[in-house]
């Protein structure tokens, strides 16, 4: 019930509301406490949401180190221990994939830049089909000379081993530094800003 304050009313006429305990309130002051209220519920949201995106994070942890054993397009068997002391950068894509294409004909003129500065592109085809990826060496093979084709492998081939666990994205994009470990991920389109930290990698 909206009344006036016994109390108030020798100050100022303000509308007051009377609480449970009796207790003659300002509508001021009723307001205050309503915007701590609000501001206390956002806060326990915002805490429950850090809490459920650590445990995300934790579920998802990647490994220590990165581990990759198989065999690359020419039947050569390849281990990303081969290039251990190097900055790797390991593409996850599809033939059909056009972002996926975008970026291996940018990360490729980087690799070539960057070769001589400890730096490998290594390209993982995701394709259930392999005739998908032996298209794609075709096109390349005769698109590009010996010196500017980075190795890849087909990550369905029998006996093929990896631990960079589920990739659902296309393209997604590892970088790893000298000792396998990664330095960070990018599910999608390689962006700008991951141009600049890739450079710093090196």
């Amino acid at each position: 019930m909206v009344k006036f304050c016994p109390m108030l009313n020798q100050i100022e006429q303000r509308p007051v509301i009377n609480t449970p305990q009796n207790e003659c309130k300002s509508l001021s002051d009723i307001t205050k406490e309503a915007l701590m209220l609000r501001r206390d519920f956002i806060q326990s949201v915002l805490a429950s949401g850090l809490m459920l995106s650590s445990g995300l994070s934790l579920a998802q942890k990647p490994p220590t180190t990165y581990t990759l054993d198989g065999t690359d397009i020419y039947g050569k068997k390849l281990n990303l221990n081969d290039f251990a002391g190097m900055t790797v950068l390991v593409s996850f894509f599809t033939f059909d994939c056009a972002l996926c294409s975008d970026d291996l004909k940018l990360m490729r003129e980087f690799y070539v830049r960057n070769v001589k500065n400890k730096f490998m592109l290594l390209g993982v085809n995701l394709d259930s089909n392999k005739k998908d990826l032996d298209e794609y060496n075709e096109i390349t093979t005769h698109a590009y000379p010996k010196d500017q084709r980075f190795p890849t492998v087909w990550r369905n081939a029998p006996g093929h081993k990896d631990n960079f666990g589920v990739v659902a994205t296309q393209p997604t994009h590892f970088v790893l530094d000298h000792k396998a470990q990664l330095k960070f991920k990018r599910e999608g389109k390689f962006q700008p800003d991951d141009w600049d930290n890739l450079w710093l990698s090196l």
